[in-house]
């Protein structure tokens, strides 16, 4: 039988139970966790075009492992359409509409309210390949390209624009595509010195040079595996250069381990069949870096054979890559360095035209 005097010392234990909740209740708020930061939004950058870019439009998922295997993982590719496979993990967020045309969108004025529902930093356009199918005219094509900029700066004065010249197309069905796109093209440099202001600059990135139809097309029109690699190795030093700089409201430079550092190209001098240029590497963080990597991409079919003050190394497509050499790889903040070379040009290249990007090793890295 239980014993009721058992009970008794219970009540004095639960009153003691009872003020130490009491306590622990009026200490809570002292001893409350401060709320975590809150994480800097990553750089968004839309890929904007018609099927090039978006149907599959693989050379974005090749581009977005080249982004993430240097260091760049606050990246976010936006749109309001989503990938369509392409065999690899990636972000495939985009804005690349099959079958468009740039003045239908101009017309239309479609591109605002995408702009709206993915608030890009950074567009990466290649736009324009059904209008030529469609025999529009340049002027009416850099037309519309000009209002697309407008609508950009309208939802964010300082976007950052890169633009291609396009890849050639040669379909079957179309004789006269070929040099309808080498007209727009040669336009397209012109157009882009007008309408770049220094808080929106707008970048041309020559897709069109080194691009076989026959190679790297599957129809003379869109790109094969081997066209989605030569398309992200020339948006590749573009983008970069723009993250390496910054965009307003980055999270910071995005290059591994925090550091980041610009390069800018020179020509020294030119001859028939050649040039020699310059360029220089500045460290544009706030720490010490212990090495840099600049990525060049010639226009005009130029190539680059030797390099001094630095290691070179060449892709298929002529895009060329130079490690710093043993003395000039560390730079303190806001430091520089430079590097020299010489490339070979077809007499048909123009005035040298290199597209320069950069990436920096932290110190300690």
């Amino acid at each position: 039988m239980r014993t009721p005097g058992l009970r008794l010392p219970l009540l004095p234990l639960l009153g003691l139970l009872a003020s130490l909740l009491l306590s622990l209740a009026g200490l809570a708020p002292h001893a409350a966790a401060a709320p975590a930061a809150k994480a800097a939004d990553p750089v968004r950058v839309m890929p904007l075009g018609d099927s090039i870019t978006g149907s599959p439009g693989c050379w974005r998922a090749v581009l977005w492992n080249q982004l993430r295997t240097a260091g760049y993982t606050d990246v976010d590719f936006v749109g309001t359409l989503g990938p369509q496979g392409c065999g690899q993990e990636y972000d495939g967020d985009n804005e690349g509409h099959g079958g468009e045309l740039v003045t239908n969108v101009a017309d239309q004025n479609l591109l605002p309210a995408r702009l709206r529902a993915t608030l890009p930093d950074v567009v990466v356009m290649h736009f324009g390949t059904n209008d030529v199918w469609s025999n529009i005219s340049p002027d009416r094509i850099l037309a519309a390209y000009t209002k697309l900029v407008e609508q950009m700066r309208a939802g964010n004065p300082d976007m950052r624009i890169l633009v291609a010249q396009i890849i050639p197309m040669n379909p079957g069905t179309c004789a006269a595509c070929a040099q309808r796109v080498v007209d727009l093209n040669a336009r397209i440099p012109g157009w882009a010195r007008s309408t770049s202001t220094e808080r929106s600059p707008v970048t041309v990135v020559d897709q069109w040079t080194g691009f076989s139809t026959a190679a790297d097309t599957y129809d003379g029109v869109h790109p094969n595996a081997s066209g989605d690699r030569k398309i992200a190795a020339r948006w590749y030093p573009a983008l970069t250069a723009v993250l390496d700089a910054g965009v307003p409201g980055d999270p910071g430079d995005p290059g591994s381990g925090g550091s980041g550092c610009t390069a800018t190209f020179r020509a020294v001098s030119t001859w028939q069949g050649g040039y020699q240029g310059e360029v220089t590497v500045t460290n544009t963080s706030s720490s010490p870096v212990s090495g840099w990597t600049v990525t060049l991409a010639p226009s005009g079919g130029a190539r680059i054979t030797q390099v001094w003050n630095g290691g070179l190394g060449t892709a298929a497509d002529g895009t060329a890559s130079v490690s710093n050499a043993a003395w000039n790889g560390t730079l303190a903040a806001g430091a520089s360095a430079a590097f020299g070379f010489v490339a070979t040009a077809p007499a048909t290249a123009g005035a040298p035209a290199v597209t320069v990007g950069c990436t920096a090793r932290a110190a300690g890295s």
